[in-house]
């Protein structure tokens, strides 16, 4: 059973980084567009997140002896709320430093950790996740993308969908069937480290309805991989996923994807006349939001006790999914309840672009019917 959710508050030590976090992003991201602040994890700027690495706001979590700060999540989670709330672009190392460094801290051998979590730390190394599958979707336990043993490593072939950034990551941690058949569902699963530079990997992008290209579809023709490209157990990777999973679903970027929209309207409605349905409004989202948050730091302090909330990660992910999707729609009634105050440009674009993209914040990292699945198990229902 699921256990309840604490109040947890977040160690002075930690919060006393959210200053000096703050002061860098004002000067670092003077003048960057609502709209472009919008796009924040899925904004690609691969200077930016050396600037971060250098100030050692990367690999917050992971020891010393590999380049990180030695620090919990709570630090990790404050530096989040700080990047996602000013729109830095963070997605070149974000998918690195929130969960394949810890996957790879966690069941890594030696060698792997020595190779790869400096590099990380230091923003040489972007990551990508191979899970979902043309055909397959959001069940990954019937994949069909396989490595086959060979000698000296593993012959890699299949394919991989809606993957973020992968035609400009390093490396993907793929989900991939070492031993039986998709029938098997979730036995004979197992992750392996994909370098992208390999002869037989190939790149699609796919373009979105805003006209980005982030996602992509790889494809692997006989990919020859080394030994050591397993991460983990041989089989294990159902088990490994799902925890990793908890790192993706809990964050507080399960809650800000629409925040720049909701500070450019804040602005707008500060040269109007008080208007209280607006004002409805906003407490209708903010009174989300902060119960949101708590719930999440929750989760947060779960995982920093040694847990693997997946139940609790994954009520998160949904509900502050939906909020996000909420928010463009209620700010959009609302500007439509005064016709004759048009809104300023700046405001109509970042509305337009969270309008298009919003449908895709309960698909990433697991859908909404797939989360309830994973709820209603936790809860005992099913």
């Amino acid at each position: 059973m699921i256990e309840p959710l604490d109040l947890t508050p977040i160690p002075a030590p930690d919060e006393a980084l959210r200053a000096d976090i703050r002061a860098f992003l004002t000067d670092t991201l003077d003048g960057l567009e609502p709209d472009e602040r919008a796009r924040s994890w899925m904004g690609f700027d691969a200077g930016f997140s050396r600037q971060l690495a250098e100030r050692g706001w990367l690999g917050l979590t992971l020891p010393r002896e590999f380049g990180g700060a030695d620090r919990g999540h709570f630090a990790r989670f404050v530096l989040s709320e700080e990047l996602l709330g000013a729109g830095a672009p963070v997605s070149a190392h974000w998918i690195a430093d929130r969960q394949s460094a810890p996957l790879i801290l966690k069941v890594g051998t030696p060698a792997q950790k020595a190779f790869y979590l400096p590099r990380i730390c230091r923003a040489e190394a972007f990551f990508c996740i191979g899970m979902s599958e043309p055909g397959s979707g959001s069940d990954l336990a019937s994949i069909r993308t396989r490595a086959e043993p060979m000698p000296g490593g593993w012959r890699l072939n299949g394919s991989k969908i809606w993957t973020t950034n992968a035609h400009r990551s390093h490396y993907m941690i793929a989900l991939v069937r070492t031993s039986g058949s998709p029938q098997d569902r979730h036995q004979g699963l197992s992750q392996l480290i994909v370098d992208l530079s390999l002869p037989g990997v190939s790149v699609r992008q796919i373009q979105d309805l805003t006209g980005d290209a982030h996602f992509s579809e790889v494809f692997y023709d006989n990919v020859e991989l080394p030994d050591d490209a397993l991460i983990g157990e041989e089989g294990a990777g159902w088990a490994q996923v799902n925890a990793e999973l908890a790192f993706e679903r809990s964050g507080p970027e399960r809650l800000y994807s629409s925040v720049a929209l909701l500070e450019c309207w804040l602005t707008h409605c500060r040269a109007l006349s008080g208007d209280a349905v607006d004002r409805a409004t906003l407490g209708a989202i903010l009174s989300q939001m902060a119960v949101l948050r708590a719930m999440s730091l929750a989760v947060a302090g779960k995982l920093a006790a040694g847990g693997s909330p997946a139940t609790e990660a994954a009520l998160v992910k949904d509900l502050g999914t939906e909020l996000e999707q909420q928010i463009p729609r209620l700010i959009g009634d609302a500007l439509g309840r005064h016709p004759n105050l048009p809104p300023p440009l700046p405001l109509l674009r970042t509305l337009t672009y969270l309008e298009q993209v919003a449908p895709t914040f309960s698909l990433r990292g697991g859908t909404r019917e797939i989360l309830r699945g994973i709820i209603a198990r936790g809860l005992g229902l099913r």
